[in-house]
Parts: C-alpha cells; sequence; structure tokens
C-alpha cells in the first residue's frame, strides 16, 4: 500500500512539474532552447537534475523542487537580460565566434584553442554541401557551435551553373594530407605516389612535410594546401568587437 501511495506521489509530480518547466521555458525565451550557448546549457542541465530528482525521490521536499526551479529560471532570464545590456559580461559567460578557415585556409591557433578537429570542421562543412576548402572564403564557429560559411564568389547563391555555364570543376575535394601524414588510400585512388607529392609540395614552395595542416586534390587534380603557420591565424577582433 505504501508503494502505490508513493507511485501516485510520483504521478503527481509529474503533473505538475512538467506544467511548470514548461511556463518557465516560454518566460526564458526561444535563446535558451534553440541556440544553447554555454551558460543556458548549464541552467538546462541543472533544471534536469532538479526535476528529475524530485519525481524519482518522493522524500525530496516538492516546494522546495518548485522554489529552486522559478529561481534558476529567474537566474537564466537575469543574466540573458544582462547579457543584451553589457557585450564585455557576455563574453566571458559565452564563447565568442571564432574563424577557423579564412580564404580556404585553415587557422590552426583558433582550432587548437576551441578544441576543434580537421575532420570536426570538414564534416560540418558537408553538411553544408561544401566538399572543397577552396569554396570558402570565410568560416567562423558561432557561441553556439554551429559553423557559419561564407563562400567565394563564384560558388555564392548566383553560380556559374545558375547561368547555364559549362562546369568546369567538381567542386569535391579529398584529403591527402593531415596534419603532416599523408593518407595512401587518395593517393591510390589517383595513382599517385610520394614523388609526386613532394613535387606538389615544391611547387607550393613547402620545404617540409609537417609544416602542411591540410592538403586536399579535386578530381581534376587541382592541389589546395593550408599550412601550419602562425600567419594563417585570423585576429577575431577585427570582426567581432
Amino acid at each position: 500500500m505504501q508503494t502505490f501511495f508513493e507511485l501516485l506521489t510520483v504521478l503527481g509530480r509529474i503533473i505538475t512539474i512538467f506544467p511548470l518547466l514548461l511556463i518557465l521555458a516560454l518566460y526564458m525565451g526561444k535563446r535558451s532552447i534553440g541556440q544553447l550557448p554555454i551558460f543556458d546549457f548549464l541552467v538546462i542541465v541543472t533544471l534536469a537534475s532538479v526535476a528529475g530528482a524530485d519525481i524519482a525521490d518522493p522524500n525530496v521536499s516538492h516546494i522546495y523542487t518548485a522554489f529552486a526551479i522559478v529561481m534558476i529560471s529567474l537566474l537564466q532570464k537575469g543574466v540573458a537580460t544582462l547579457i543584451i545590456k553589457h557585450r564585455k559580461i557576455g563574453k566571458w559567460l559565452t564563447f565568442e565566434p571564432t574563424i577557423v578557415i579564412s580564404h580556404g585556409v585553415f587557422q590552426v591557433q583558433n582550432l587548437q584553442r576551441i578544441q576543434y578537429s580537421i575532420d570536426n570542421v570538414l564534416q560540418m562543412l558537408r553538411e553544408k554541401n561544401i566538399f572543397s576548402l577552396e569554396d570558402v572564403e570565410l568560416a567562423i564557429i558561432e557561441a553556439n557551435g554551429q559553423l557559419s560559411v561564407v563562400k567565394t564568389n563564384n560558388k555564392s547563391e548566383v553560380t556559374l551553373e545558375d547561368l547555364r555555364l559549362q562546369k568546369k570543376k567538381s567542386g569535391i575535394a579529398f584529403p591527402f594530407i593531415i596534419e603532416g601524414q599523408v593518407y595512401e588510400g587518395v593517393l591510390s585512388k589517383f595513382q599517385l605516389d610520394h614523388v609526386w607529392v613532394d613535387e606538389q609540395l615544391h611547387q607550393h614552395g613547402v620545404q617540409n612535410i609537417h609544416d602542411v595542416f591540410f592538403a586536399s586534390i579535386s578530381k581534376e587534380k587541382d592541389v589546395h594546401i593550408s599550412l601550419r603557420t602562425k600567419e594563417n591565424t585570423e585576429d577575431n577582433s577585427m570582426l567581432f568587437h
């Protein structure tokens, strides 16, 4: 019998807690649900933990849980308002947008700072139907972890294909060097060898393969190389200040 009443208590908490969470989520606004900056992510995780503990454990005082949820929601709303009014505070509480590709070149130090790998960025580009680094004028990791891309002029909204001109390039490139390591499978696919790699590096003025952060080859065997150099680090402050 005691178990039955405890189950009814859990059911009652579910019925009361979820409408409260819904009301407060709507109060906090779309920003807290749709974009999930780091502070809002922590707020939602905390709310989930508090609500979960209340639902699962009948011994937890229900009124204290409701009070905690309301206070956490008010804190989030207050911080969100503060971030809007004072951008410097926002910079302390959220991630800043970070440039990861500029003019088709990986910004190595920026990638290392935000702990994104080449594979992370390449996957995000592919999700935007971009398969060649040369098509990217600027790529930025936003505060919510999403990738924003500005394509090069000939790959922007109105393309050569839209004008019904002959398409000269496939637009797909295959990485054959990542962080100084040669991908033998790609070389085999194009029936190339290390002699060809050395020739390409020489043509691009690269003395050491370990200086290559990323290199790709298109179906037309056009080569694109991004070096691991300090000069390749774009200053975020030029765009985000």
